[in-house]
C-alpha cells in the first residue's frame, strides 16, 4: 500500500494537509506588498529572494471572511510545473503518511458544507484522531485565466524588483496592467507588529546569490526536557499522536513499548536517559513519536512538542556545544545552532541508532 507524505496545518479551525512534493519551504508571515484587482484569494506579493512570490489565503478561496493576519502565522512555498504560490497558515503540525486507501471522498455534513463547489481544492478527508483535509493538486485552485494573470503579474513585477519603500513609484502606462497602489499590509497590526512583519520581509529579500545552498539542511526541531533538538527530516518518515502503548516485558528502561500504526507494530524509544543525559519522563499528556528510519531500522522516538517540521539550516551556523554550560551528551550531537533566539543541538541520528546501545537483541 504507497504512503505519500503530507504535511498538516491549521487553518480557520480545521485541519489541512498537502502533499510534501508540492512543499518547498516555509517561514514566518511577512509583510506582503497589496495590489488592487488580483485573483479572489490572493492576498498580497512577497519579494522572495529576488523572485515574486504571490500569497494566497484558502480561506477566502473557500469562501469565508479571512481573519486578522498574526505573527504567529506561517506561510508555505508551493512549487509546481512553473509557478510557484505562497499559502497562508495559522499553524504548521507535523508530516503523517498517509495512503489513498486512507482518503475518504465521502465527507460528513460540516464539512460537506465547508468544501461545497470547492472540490477543485478539497479532495477527501483522512480520518485520523483529528480529521484532515486534504488538499488537491495546487494546480486546481485556480482558474487557468488566473494562472494566467498571476503569470503576467509576476513578469511585470520581475522587471523591476520591489519594496515598500518604492511601490508607488511603479506605474505602467499598459492599461491592460494594474496600477500599483500603497497599501498597508494587516492595517489593525499594532505598530510593533508591523515593524516584526517589515524585519522579516527584509531578511527574505536577500538574494540567492549571496548564499550557497549546498550549505543549507531541512531539519526537524523538537523538544526534550524543555531542549530544543534539531533532526534531519531526511530520516523522519513521519510524526504521529502516541496511544495504546504495550509494555515490552524484559527491556531495558529506554525502551517504552509497542504501539501499533496503521497496522504496522512500532517500538517507542526514549532517547533522554540513555542517548543525551537527560531525566527520562516517560509518556507524558500530549507527547508524540516522531518516527525515524535508519539502515532498515525503524521506531518512534519521543517528543514532548513539535517547534517546526521543515528549518532551513545554514550549515556555517553550526558550532560545537560547549559542554560547561550544556549538560546534554555532546557525542551523539553534530554542534549547536541558533533557533529563534534560543540555541538547538542537532542530533546525530545514525550515530544514536547504530552505536547508541539502542538495539536489544538485534532489533529496536
Amino acid at each position: 500500500m504507497k504512503k505519500n507524505l503530507y504535511l498538516t496545518f491549521s487553518l480557520n479551525n480545521y485541519i489541512y494537509g498537502i502533499d510534501t512534493v508540492y512543499v518547498e519551504e516555509i517561514f514566518n508571515l511577512p509583510e506582503l506588498t497589496t495590489i488592487p484587482e488580483v485573483p479572489n484569494g490572493i492576498i498580497g506579493f512577497l519579494n522572495l529572494r529576488e523572485k515574486i512570490l504571490p500569497v494566497l489565503d484558502l480561506n477566502l478561496k473557500l469562501g469565508y471572511l479571512s481573519p486578522d493576519y498574526r505573527l504567529t502565522d506561517s506561510v508555505v512555498v508551493l512549487k509546481y510545473e512553473e509557478l510557484r504560490l505562497g499559502i497562508l497558515v495559522n499553524k504548521i503540525h507535523e508530516i503523517r503518511e498517509i495512503s489513498l486507501e486512507e482518503i475518504a471522498t465521502e465527507l460528513n455534513d460540516e464539512q460537506e458544507l465547508l468544501v461545497v463547489e470547492q472540490r477543485n481544492i478539497i479532495t477527501g478527508v483522512a480520518h485520523f484522531p483529528d480529521d484532515i483535509l486534504i488538499l488537491n493538486h495546487p494546480n486546481n485552485w485556480l482558474y487557468s485565466d488566473e494562472i494566467q494573470q498571476l503569470v503576467s503579474l509576476q513578469k511585470y513585477l520581475q522587471q523591476d524588483i520591489f519594496d515598500s519603500s518604492h511601490i508607488d513609484e511603479l506605474q505602467t502606462n499598459d492599461s491592460d496592467f494594474l496600477l500599483l497602489q500603497n497599501s498597508i499590509f494587516c492595517p489593525n497590526a499594532t505598530l510593533e507588529e508591523r515593524k516584526v512583519f517589515k524585519q522579516r520581509a527584509d531578511i527574505l529579500r536577500v538574494s540567492t546569490k549571496t548564499q550557497n545552498f549546498k550549505n543549507f539542511k531541512t531539519l526537524a526541531v523538537i523538544t526534550l526536557n524543555d531542549h530544543l533538538f534539531g533532526v534531519d527530516l531526511e530520516m523522519v518518515r513521519e510524526f504521529t499522536d502516541i496511544y495504546h502503548v504495550t509494555p515490552v516485558p524484559c527491556c531495558p528502561s529506554h525502551i517504552i513499548g509497542n504501539m501499533n500504526l496503521r497496522g504496522e507494530i512500532l517500538t517507542l524509544i526514549d532517547l533522554r536517559g540513555l542517548v543525551l543525559n537527560l531525566p527520562p519522563k516517560g509518556v507524558a499528556v500530549g507527547s508524540k513519536a516522531m518516527v525515524i528510519e535508519v539502515e532498515g531500522i525503524v521506531a518512534g522516538v519521543i517528543v514532548e512538542e513539535i517547534y517546526d517540521v521543515m528549518y532551513s539550516l545554514n550549515l556555517q551556523k553550526v558550532t560545537a556545544i560547549s559542554t560547561t554550560i550544556n549538560s546534554i551528551n555532546a557525542q551523539y550531537c553534530q554542534g549547536a545552532a541558533p533557533y529563534q533566539e534560543k540555541i538547538m543541538s542537532i542530533l546525530d541520528i545514525p550515530k544514536i541508532f547504530l552505536k547508541g546501545g539502542l538495539i536489544v537483541d538485534e532489533a529496536i
